[in-house]
């Protein structure tokens, strides 16, 4: 069994020796446990001093592509390498190194294809009052859209089964927290929390620049994952909604009508038709969006059975 801890980074020279230093070499149930740096662009000596700390695997983008880019760059340059389960932390030394065994053991025991660590967000001092309220709501926002019981949705501590990490896609390039949760949800994947300790803030977070425009993209990212993979749900209720008001606009314009004064309702024949009008079209888009959904899944197994043969080949070779 072999473990590899990924860990993305974008000029991260200063805090890198003080993560690294936290990881461990030597995890219950594995027998080789290697490292993994993604250098997203940096313009520092990142790849350089990760060599020298004795990282086993050092992969690089030419330019920077975002966290989301970096993320699966790792997961496919871990299951290149072999990876039986995969654990993606942070170069800021946010998260306690020491509590990695506490993430790959629900998959070792079979009880979970994702784990997740959940921070203890009240007793974090570094956020503020607003960030842990955001925090909590964004988490029950996902909890709601996957139908999983994550405590900690932005979590960037977590793990990974070999096969969970084949089945993975993420489309946005602002951060995959958010979208792998949905999807793994989507997709009946198991997923556990357990709770983790963090550390003291080596620096500010380059995710968060602030509160306006975090809360703004994680908002767009989960109605987009929401899109992709709860078409159907996400496009009937407006169609509900519209078709509902189309019909008693037009029962209230037939009854004035009938009763001899439906001249003066016509407003309400013009919101029932266009209502209704609306209503029809969310529906047909709600059944298009349907059959894309079906193509999607359809393509998703074809890519899973390719990075099956693709993987086990890489494998062979190293």
């Amino acid at each position: 069994m072999k473990l590899i801890i990924q860990i993305p980074c974008l000029n991260e020279e200063g805090t890198l020796a003080v993560a690294l230093s936290a990881l461990p070499r030597h995890v219950e149930g594995f027998d080789t446990v290697e490292w993994l740096i993604i250098d997203d662009g940096s313009t520092d000596n990142t790849a350089k001093l990760a060599l020298e700390l004795g990282v086993d695997h050092v992969v690089k983008h030419p330019v920077n592509r975002g966290l989301a880019a970096a993320f699966m760059t790792g997961l496919d340059a871990g299951l290149r390498r072999g990876a039986d389960v995969i654990v993606n932390t942070d170069a800021d030394n946010q998260y306690e190194g020491s509590d990695i065994p506490l993430l790959t053991a629900p998959i070792l025991a079979g009880k979970a294809d994702m784990v997740i660590g959940a921070r203890p967000i009240d007793d974090t001092e570094h956020f503020s009052w607003i960030k842990r309220k955001l925090q909590r709501l964004g988490s029950w926002a996902v909890r709601v859209a996957s139908k999983t019981q994550v405590a900690d949705a932005p979590s960037g501590f977590r793990a990974f089964s070999r096969e969970t990490a084949m089945r993975l896609n993420v489309f946005n390039a602002y951060t995959y927290t958010l979208e792998t949760i949905i999807q793994a949800g989507v997709s009946n994947l198991r997923i556990a929390s357990v709770p983790v300790r963090t550390n003291e803030d080596l620096r500010p977070s380059r995710l968060v620049k602030s509160i306006s425009s975090y809360v703004r993209r994680s908002l767009v990212t989960i109605l987009r994952v929401f899109v992709t993979y709860r078409p159907v749900t996400f496009f009937c209720w407006p169609a509900v909604v519209f078709l509902a008001v189309g019909g008693l606009a037009m029962v209230r314009f037939l009854y004035f009508y009938f009763t001899g004064d439906g001249s003066g309702h016509l407003q309400s024949l013009l919101l029932g038709a266009t209502s209704i009008i609306l209503g029809a079209l969310f529906l047909m888009i709600a059944l298009l969006a349907d059959i894309i959904s079906v193509n999607r899944k359809l393509l998703e197994k074809i890519l899973l059975r390719v990075q099956r043969l693709e993987y086990a080949s890489s494998e062979k070779n190293t």
